[in-house]
């Protein structure tokens, strides 16, 4: 169905993607993974025709006996969405938020059928109900905000398939979904595949999601193609030492053993704890239910639980940014910080980093510009990261750069306590692996206390002390 052949993506400032070729069999499901950077979205993108101006492309994509590469504009856009679709990895920036879902997922049918608005309203509600969404009828009249994450997911598969293309290219697209949500979704894809016979071309760092899901797997590594399999070869037989790295990153999910707290002092604590958020008609939902806590000296305690579930709202609530609750929150530490998931939506893309990390102590006061500068560059050192780096900005950085920069950014003005709101879970395995390793040392170095939120059990496993799971609202610690 699909060969490419000596394909290769350069831009002005590199090479992404370097000579590769591969095929791929009508239905098949093929996975290509790899580190940040190692070319696999720039691949998929070449397939998708959707990459940037300034990429100079070479080399061929055939596609059912079609070379894409050569076709013009218009003919690129007749098979664009209609016989070759692509599902991102972050729906929410892929969805446009000022048009209601129904009109967005039409809008491919307009543009490739002759469908009469009836006769398309009625297949995009088939292609939402496909998706496994209920109540299609008012998913077609929401806005992309009022659905969550797992939602807006299957609305860009149903985006995707409306028009049941023979190959759909698939972007990390269970990366920041907890493990119920990935499962769902995961298994609505392997649905699709086996119903309508659609190739899948899966983009992914999450090893164990590729190898119980793919047919095959292309392992990518600075642009080159360096191995390709079955999973079973890939796992239990690598052959280059790259893919043997990747697959030594992969956390082991043993449970650390729990810090004593006998004799330590409180950073954090939490009780009788309400959340609110509040609704149309001065009414309030509740969303968190009676929580109470306590979080050590140098203690790294995990939160696990839903999507959907709380997570978000209690580490809002704790760090006061939702005033609507009842209980008690009492800090025993100055300037409480909170490193987030996606580093690249939480830093002023306008600004270089040193003056990002400058921001806070300026604020602050406390110190003069060489002071401050000074200690702009000793916490790039303690993140890992030269001088030169405060000179960048944050488009200029790779994802595991950026979280770096959000560590160090919650760590300027010598916090003792950090929440660690999903910090690793748009990172692939290798890059993972440094971050969290990242954030042990610093506990040692600075003393810190962290409440670190994940839906990956193998990672909260490895770098926590104690586990709590919130369900429905409500806090329950893990033995």
């Amino acid at each position: 169905m699909l060969e490419v052949k000596n394909l290769s993506v350069t831009f002005p400032e590199g090479t992404a993607v370097d000579n590769i070729s591969f095929s791929m069999e009508k239905g098949e499901i093929l996975a290509i993974i790899g580190e940040s950077g190692s070319g696999k979205s720039m691949t998929s993108l070449s397939i998708a025709g959707l990459l940037p101006h300034d990429a100079a492309v070479s080399g061929e994509i055939v596609f059912e006996g079609r070379e894409l590469l050569t076709m013009s504009a218009k003919e690129r856009r007749g098979i664009q969405g209609k016989d070759i679709s692509m599902v991102f990895q972050e729906p929410m920036t892929s969805l446009n938020p000022v048009m209601k879902i129904g009109k967005q997922v039409e809008e491919v049918l307009v543009l490739h059928t002759e469908l009469g608005r009836e006769e398309r309203k009625q297949r995009v509600l088939e292609a939402l109900t496909a998706a496994g969404l209920a109540d299609p009828e008012r998913l077609y009249h929401a806005y992309p905000h009022q659905l969550s994450g797992g939602m807006r997911q299957r609305v860009m598969i149903a985006m995707a398939t409306v028009l049941q293309p023979r190959l759909m290219i698939a972007d990390e697209p269970t990366t920041a979904l907890d493990k119920k949500i990935q499962g769902q979704i995961l298994s609505l894809l392997k649905q699709i595949n086996k119903d309508r016979q659609m190739g899948i071309l899966f983009i992914s760092h999450n090893l164990e999601v590729v190898r119980d899901f793919c047919d095959r797997i292309l392992v990518m590594y600075r642009g080159k193609l360096v191995e390709s399999g079955t999973p079973e070869e890939i796992f239990h037989n690598p052959k280059e030492d790259y893919t043997k790295k990747l697959l030594a990153s992969i956390p082991d999910g043993k449970r650390s053993e729990g810090a004593e707290t006998g004799n330590r002092k409180p950073v954090l604590e939490v009780k009788s704890l309400n959340v609110y958020y509040p609704e149309k008609r001065k009414q309030k939902k509740q969303v968190i239910f009676d929580a109470s806590f306590t979080i050590y000296e140098r203690e790294m305690v995990g939160l696990v639980g839903e999507s959907g579930g709380g997570k978000s709202s209690l580490s809002k609530a704790i760090l006061g940014l939702n005033k609507h609750i009842e209980g008690t929150i009492i800090h025993h530490t100055e300037y409480p910080q909170m490193v987030f998931q996606d580093p690249y939506s939480s830093l002023n893309p306008a600004k270089r980093i040193g003056w990002i990390l400058e921001e806070p102590l300026r604020i602050q006061g406390k110190l003069d510009k060489k002071e401050r500068k000074e200690k702009v560059l000793h916490m790039l050192e303690c993140v890992g990261l030269e001088p030169s780096y405060a000179q960048r900005r944050p488009r200029e950085l790779s994802g595991g750069q950026r979280q770096r920069i959000a560590i160090a950014l919650a760590l300027i003005l010598e916090s003792k306590f950090i929440i660690a709101d999903e910090p690793v879970s748009a990172l692939d395995v290798t890059i993972q692996a440094q971050i969290l390793e990242l954030l042990k040392k610093l506990k040692e170095e600075f003393g810190l206390s962290y409440l670190f939120i994940s839906h990956d059990m193998a990672v909260i496993n490895e770098m926590c002390d104690r586990v709590f799971r919130l369900r429905d609202g409500k806090l329950y610690e893990e033995l």
